[in-house]
C-alpha cells in the first residue's frame, strides 16, 4: 500500500498499540499527540484521525446553555415568578452534578462510551425541569385556589409527585430494557439515564417540597394572586367546556397521520453505521486527516479492510506464497477493489493477512457491498477460508446486530409499558392508541433524521459537512428515551380524561376536560424537554448531534401531532369504547391510583 502521495505532498503514518480499540484509553491518545505536538517540523501540517483525536466531548457548552435559558423562559411564562422558575433549574443542575459525577466515579473501573455521561447530563436536565415543573405548577394551582401552603405541598406531592415517580419508573424501566440487545456500551448508556432519571425523580419529590416549604406563598408572584382574587367572577362568565364536533376529530386524525407518514418517508431508506472522519465538525483535527487521506489516497484510504485467508497445514514458505497470489488475484478480481497487499503470515503458516483498499470511505454502501461479497465468497483453492474485519466490517457487524435487536427491544418495551398503562387507565383502547401514536411519532423522527444526517438536508445549517449513514444505536436509543416520554405526556392527559368519565361526565365531554385540565403543563414541559435537547445540536460531536436532534424532534412531534391532535381526536371518535375494559380482567386488576385523585377527594381543603 501507498505510504506517501503521488505529488510526494502528503504521507501516512499508522501507530500500533498493543491494546484494542475499545480497551484503548484516553490517556494513551493523547500522549500521542502531544508527543507529535511537541515535535513540530518546520512546513509539515499533522492531522490526527478520529480514531486517535476523538477524547471525551465536552459535558456542557454554549448550545446546552442556551437551551436552559429557553427553558428558563418557559418556566417564567408558566409559573409566573422568577422564584418559582428557578427552582426546577437549580433542582435539575444539582441532579445531573450528582448523576454525571456517579457515572464518572466508576469510569475506571468500567469501559464506556465517551458518549455516556452526554446521555445522562440529557436526561437530567430536561426530565429533572419537568418533572419540578408538575410538582410546583400543581402546587401552585391548589395556592392560588386558597390552600395553605403546608397542605399545598403534601396534596402536590401525593398528587403530581406520585405520578412524578410513575412517570420516571416508566423511563427507567425502557433505558434499563438497553441491557437485553446484548452490546454492553449500549447497556451501559442505558443504565448511565436510567441513574440520572431516577436521581431526578427523587430530587423531585423530596428537595421541591422542602424548597417549597422554603418559599412559602412567594412561589406566587403578586399579579398571579391578584388575578385569582378576581378569578370568581371571571369564573361566571367562563363559556363552558365542550367536546370538538366530529368533523374536526376526522379530520385532526387525518391531518396528523398525513403529516407523521410523510415526514417518515426517508426513514424506509435509513442505513445505519458508525460516524468517521468525514462527520466530524469541518475545522476539526479528525475531519482534516479524512480528507487530506481521500484527496491524496483515495477514498478506500480511510477504511482499508483486512482479509484473513486460513492456510492449509503443512505448507512450507514456497507453497504459502503460492497460496498469498491465488489469494491475492481473487480478491484483486472483486469489484471496488482498488488494490490488495499482502501483509502478514502467523509464525505456524496457518494464517495469511490481507489489506484490501476499496474505491470508496468506509461508510459508502459499495464498501458496506464489497463487506459482503468478500464474505460470501466460496473457499478458494479448494480449502483457503476468508475472513474480513476492519472499520467497515465492524460498522456492518455492529449495524447488522443493533437492527437485528430492534424490534426485539421494541417489542419488550412496548409490551411492558402497554400492560402498565392497562392497569391505570383501566382501558385496552387507550393503551393502544397511545402505542399506535408512539409508533408512528418514532417513524416520523426517524425519517427527519435521515433526511438530515443521510440525505443533507439543512446539513449546512445543522454543522453536518457530509451526509452518511445514520449512527447504529440511535434507533434504539431513540425508543427507550421517546417511549418513556410519551408515556409520561399521556398519563397526564388521559388520567384527567378518565377521572371526568368515571365521575359522570359523558365520554367525549371527558377527553374535553381532560383535555383542557392537562394541555398547559404538557405544553410547556415539551417546549422544555425540547428546548434542553436542541442546545445539544450545537455540539462538534456528530454522534451528540445526532441524538440532540432525533430527541427534540421526537418530543416535539409526539407531544404536539400524537399526544395533543391525535390521540384526542380518535378518542372522541371511539366515545364509550375507549374505556372498555373486559368484566374478567377489570376484576383481576389492581386498582392503580397514579395521580393520587382518591387523595385529592379525602384532603379537607380539596
Amino acid at each position: 500500500m501507498r505510504l506517501v502521495s503521488e505529488d510526494g505532498a502528503t504521507a501516512l503514518a499508522t501507530i500500533s498499540f498493543d491494546l484494542t480499540r475499545l480497551e484503548l484509553p484516553q490517556e494513551s491518545k493523547d500522549a500521542v499527540i502531544a508527543h507529535v505536538e511537541a515535535t513540530p517540523i518546520d512546513g509539515v501540517e499533522v492531522a490526527f484521525s478520529t480514531d486517535i483525536s476523538q477524547g471525551v466531548p465536552e459535558i456542557l457548552g454554549v448550545g446546552e446553555a442556551v437551551g436552559v435559558a429557553l427553558a428558563a423562559v418557559v418556566l417564567v411564562v408558566v409559573l409566573g415568578s422568577l422564584l418559582a422558575a428557578a427552582l426546577p433549574i437549580v433542582t435539575a443542575l444539582l441532579g445531573v452534578a450528582i448523576g454525571a459525577m456517579a457515572m464518572l466515579s466508576f469510569s475506571g473501573l468500567v469501559q464506556m462510551a465517551s458518549v455516556t455521561p452526554i446521555l445522562g447530563v440529557m436526561l437530567g436536565l430536561a426530565v429533572g425541569i419537568d418533572y419540578a415543573l408538575f410538582i410546583i405548577y400543581r402546587h401552585r394551582k391548589q395556592l392560588l385556589r386558597g390552600m395553605e401552603p403546608i397542605d399545598s405541598i403534601g396534596l402536590a406531592n401525593g398528587t403530581a409527585g406520585n405520578a412524578v415517580v410513575f412517570a420516571g419508573t416508566t423511563v427507567v424501566v425502557a433505558l434499563l430494557a438497553l441491557g437485553i440487545t446484548g452490546i454492553p456500551f449500549l447497556g451501559l448508556m442505558g443504565v448511565a439515564g436510567a441513574v440520572s432519571v431516577a436521581v431526578a425523580v427523587l430530587i423531585a419529590v423530596t428537595a421541591i417540597p422542602a424548597l417549597l416549604g422554603l418559599a412559602g406563598r412567594r412561589i406566587v408572584g403578586r399579579r398571579a394572586l391578584a388575578r385569582a382574587a378576581a378569578a370568581p367572577a371571571a369564573a361566571a362568565t367562563a363559556p363552558a367546556v365542550r367536546p370538538m364536533s366530529t368533523p374536526r376529530a376526522v379530520l385532526s386524525a387525518l391531518l396528523a397521520v398525513a403529516v407523521l407518514g410523510t415526514i417518515a418517508i426517508p426513514s424506509l431508506s435509513m442505513r445505519l453505521g458508525l460516524p468517521d472522519g468525514g462527520s466530524e465538525a469541518a475545522d476539526s483535527t479528525a475531519y482534516r486527516a479524512f480528507t487530506l487521506t481521500e484527496d491524496a489516497f483515495g477514498a478506500g484510504a480511510n477504511g482499508p479492510l483486512l482479509v484473513t485467508a486460513a492456510l492449509p497445514e503443512g505448507l512450507d514458505e514456497d507453497a504459502v506464497v503460492e497460496q498469498q497470489l491465488v489469494v491475492g488475484r481473487e480478491l484483486a478480481a472483486q469489484d471496488d477493489v482498488v488494490a490488495v497487499a499482502p501483509i502478514a503470515v502467523s509464525d505456524d503458516r496457518r494464517l495469511a493477512a490481507f489489506q484490501v483498499l476499496p474505491a470508496e470511505g468506509p461508510n459508502s454502501e459499495s464498501t458496506e457491498a464489497l463487506v459482503r461479497e468478500l464474505r460470501a465468497l466460496p473457499p478458494i483453492d479448494g480449502d483457503v477460508r476468508l475472513g474480513v474485519a476492519g472499520q467497515a466490517a465492524s460498522n456492518i457487524d455492529i449495524s447488522e446486530g443493533l437492527a437485528d435487536i430492534l424490534p426485539t427491544y421494541l417489542a419488550v418495551v412496548v409490551g411492558l409499558s402497554f400492560i402498565i398503562m392497562v392497569m391505570v387507565f383501566r382501558s385496552l383502547l387507550v393503551p393502544l392508541i397511545a402505542t399506535g401514536g408512539f409508533v408512528l411519532s418514532l417513524l416520523a423522527t426517524y425519517g427527519a433524521v435521515t433526511a438530515v444526517f443521510q440525505w443533507g438536508w439543512f446539513g449546512e445549517l445543522l454543522g453536518v459537512p457530509q451526509p452518511g449513514p445514520i449512527l447504529s444505536f440511535l434507533p434504539v436509543i431513540l425508543v427507550g428515551i421517546l417511549f418513556g416520554l410519551a408515556m409520561d405526556y399521556q398519563l397526564f392527559l388521559a388520567t384527567g380524561m378518565r377521572e371526568a368519565y368515571v365521575h359522570g361526565a359523558p365520554a367525549r365531554l371527558a377527553v374535553a376536560q381532560g383535555f383542557r385540565a392537562g394541555r398547559s403543563v404538557v405544553i410547556a414541559a415539551a417546549l422544555i424537554m425540547i428546548a434542553v435537547f436542541a442546545g445539544f445540536i450545537a455540539s462538534d460531536s456528530v454522534i451528540i448531534k445526532a441524538m440532540g436532534l432525533g430527541l427534540s424532534l421526537g418530543v416535539l412531534l409526539d407531544a404536539f401531532l400524537v399526544r395533543m391532535l391525535l390521540v384526542p381526536a380518535i378518542m372522541h371518535l371511539v366515545g364509550r369504547g375507549a374505556w372498555w375494559l373486559p368484566r374478567w380482567l377489570d376484576r383481576i386488576l389492581p386498582d392503580v391510583d397514579v395521580e393520587g385523585a382518591r387523595l385529592e377527594r379525602r384532603h379537607p381543603h380539596a
